[in-house]
């Protein structure tokens, strides 16, 4: 009897393999598995609904294009998932807006926090909505680790910045995060 998880891998590999061919059906059946978890992706990252769609449908061609070289050393999830992350961040590039310039630009929100993160709750609308003022390198780097599951050595190499630059950027965003958060704070 075989596990409903090998059937889905099998599933998986036999909608790539059709991919590899050309098969216009298993590229749909492709982009409906994920097509979902890549638009959040890249939403939070470019914040924007119709080019967070554009990046989403980009990507898609760029996987059926380059699905040859998958290797199947990662999911194909977490290949594809690269892919959006490193076109979300190229359109961010694009708009002239520059990783490297976040230390002039938060350098002002170093101030310590004294506020106990767990006593602090909030309804997931109400942090969605803090975290689109974040700053785009606070916000990527937070989202990134928090929701796209990178660890700070991945994010280093995907922005191309250091571990401790990713971590510090990390921290900064959750005190940023916290303060947009903390009630009646002036």
């Amino acid at each position: 009897m075989s596990h409903p998880e090998q059937s889905y891998i099998n599933l998986n590999q036999e909608i790539i393999d059709g991919c590899r061919q050309g098969d216009k059906d298993a590229q749909f059946r492709l982009y409906k598995l994920y097509y979902r978890s890549m638009y959040n992706a890249s939403l939070r990252i470019v914040k924007d609904t119709a080019e967070a769609e554009d990046i989403m449908q980009e990507a898609f061609l760029t996987a059926f294009e380059k699905i040859g070289t998958y290797e199947g050393k990662v999911s194909f999830g977490s290949w594809l998932k690269r892919i959006v992350i490193n076109k979300s961040l190229d359109s961010i590039r694009k708009k002239k807006i520059k990783l490297t310039e976040l230390n002039e630009e938060t350098s002002k929100f170093t101030e310590e926090i004294e506020t106990d993160e767990s006593e602090i709750q909030y309804k997931v609308e109400t942090i969605k909505k803090a975290m689109e003022k974040l700053p785009d390198g606070y916000r990527i780097v937070l989202s990134m680790y928090l929701f796209e599951g990178y660890d700070h050595d991945e994010i280093a190499g995907v922005l191309g910045i250091s571990n401790s630059t990713s971590r510090s950027q990390y921290t900064r965003a959750k005190q940023y995060l916290l303060k947009l958060l903390k009630p009646n704070e002036k």
